[in-house]
């Protein structure tokens, strides 16, 4: 059985082919835009590609069983055509329920017609790293709505269920939504990675529109967007959700864990 990981420079995608290869699958065939930065193990087979160059996908695809497929709206329906066309039986993929932005991937992943099982998590712990310039620099955390609370989800934890979804059985036309284990605040993040340092840091809060400014430095016109979002999870926290437990058998990775593994990120 052959596994296509795609997207194996990015940061799910990488920690896939580590999941598959403790696992011992058989043959693990990876793409990515970037060979060298991805730093694949030997025992992987590399096609140098990449999602949105839809080109360089007929090789990658050739002999696939079954695959893991990153998220990237913009050209998913091609590829999914390009999928099916060669063969692939299984897709597991990375994407978002309906009213989100990542819905059109579920849609053209079940217009395919290949078996599929879809993935949908939250928020990211490693957002938080958008924090470290402030930490390192300045001591304190400058961000709004510290009582905005959510349920994020350790990317190691998408990429276990990812290749177990990949190699077991009895998970096909299903819709997982993934979250970590508990629901938490941004301030008690940040008092988590304040224990991980040793030390305490303050939390200096912005108003909303001070937020979007802030914001849309990095993110542009998505900066409103977000910030509109941590407002609404005050009123409406996004609850944590028990499946990662139920299909793994064991606790998800809560915010304290992350932040005690990455601690040195913030130094």
């Amino acid at each position: 059985m052959r596994i296509l990981v795609t997207g194996g420079t990015g940061n799910i995608g990488r920690l896939v082919v580590d999941e598959l290869l403790r696992a011992d699958a058989d043959e693990v065939r990876v793409l990515t835009a970037d060979p060298v930065r991805a730093a694949l193990p030997p025992e992987v087979e590399v096609v140098e590609g990449y999602l949105g160059r839809v080109e360089t996908l007929p090789r990658a695809l050739e002999g696939v069983d079954r695959m893991y497929l990153a998220p990237l709206p913009k050209t998913v329906v091609e590829v999914m055509r390009l999928a099916a066309s060669s063969g692939v039986e299984r897709v597991v993929d990375v994407a978002g329920g309906k009213d989100t932005w990542w819905y059109c991937i579920e849609e053209a992943v079940e217009q395919s017609g290949i078996a599929w099982t879809h993935l949908e998590p939250g928020e990211f712990m490693t957002n938080r790293l958008s924090w470290v310039d402030q930490i390192r620099d300045t001591g304190r955390v400058r961000d709004a709505y510290p009582d905005s609370a959510g349920a994020a989800i350790a990317l190691e934890d998408i990429a276990v269920v990812a290749a177990a979804m990949l190699l077991e059985d009895g998970h096909l036309g299903r819709a997982y939504e993934l979250t970590g284990p508990e629901t938490i605040s941004r301030a008690e993040m940040l008092r988590c990675i304040g224990r991980a340092l040793g030390r305490h840091i303050p939390y200096e809060e912005l108003s909303h529109e001070q937020a979007v400014e802030l914001y849309a430095a990095t993110m542009g016109e998505f900066g409103s967007w977000y910030v509109g979002g941590m407002a609404d999870l005050v009123a409406e926290p996004h609850r944590s959700t028990t499946t990662f437990q139920d299909l793994m058998g064991r606790p998800g990775t809560t915010f304290a864990e992350w932040a005690a593994a990455n601690a040195d990120s913030f130094r």
